[in-house]
């Protein structure tokens, strides 16, 4: 049993099979095997993946059960991603996030732990994911991969196949559209405004 111990995430679990090697296909005598490649860069894609989770939603669980989600569908699709993964699997975590903050929010939550314990920046990451579901498509990638993920802006229009350019076209369109809904104020006075 392969363990990563920044999360004690088995990998058994998530890729389904021995060492995180083999996959099942729904048919038990079926299994395809995850290349080396992908257990190798397993922990720094876990690292991102949860990073950005839990930067949408608060909560180590919740993004611990995202990152291993955005990674199996990583695995699978291994053979399209393995020279750039990163910012596949950012967007995959990302689009995750925001539909399990959009599912909970649905359901009554009870806290799971003492009362008097409540996550002092729910208000705002409620607004945020709203904010970041009212952007255009290539606005919200943009935003979640450099301002989410922390790619510098060269990783993003690689990830993003586009050039230079137009992610920070997009980053200050996104950023803009985003304090508009979020009512910060407009002016940025040049500063790089990044996720805490």
């Amino acid at each position: 049993m392969t363990w990563y111990n920044a999360h004690q995430v088995d990998l058994t679990d998530t890729l389904g099979g021995a060492h995180g090697c083999e996959e099942h296909l729904g048919d038990p005598g079926m299994t395809r095997t995850v290349p080396r490649s992908f257990e190798l860069a397993f922990p720094d894609l876990y690292r991102l993946a949860y990073r950005v989770a839990f930067r949408i939603l608060g909560d180590r669980s919740d993004a611990e059960d995202v990152a291993q989600e955005a990674l199996a569908r990583a695995a699978l699709r291994w053979s399209r991603l393995h020279e750039r993964p990163e910012g596949w699997v950012s967007r995959v975590a990302a689009n995750q996030a925001i539909d399990r903050y959009r599912r909970r929010r649905r359901q009554p939550h009870i806290p799971a732990g003492p009362l008097g314990v409540v996550d002092a920046r729910l208000g705002e990451r409620g607004d945020l994911v709203a904010a970041l579901r009212k952007l255009p498509r290539r606005q919200r990638e943009v935003v979640v991969l450099r301002y989410l993920a922390d790619f510098s802006e060269a990783d993003v229009a690689l990830a993003l196949g586009c050039s230079v350019g137009a992610v920070k076209s997009q980053a200050s369109r996104g950023l803009s559209s985003l304090r508009r809904h979020l009512g910060a104020p407009t002016d940025t006075d040049g500063d790089d405004v990044r996720a805490s």
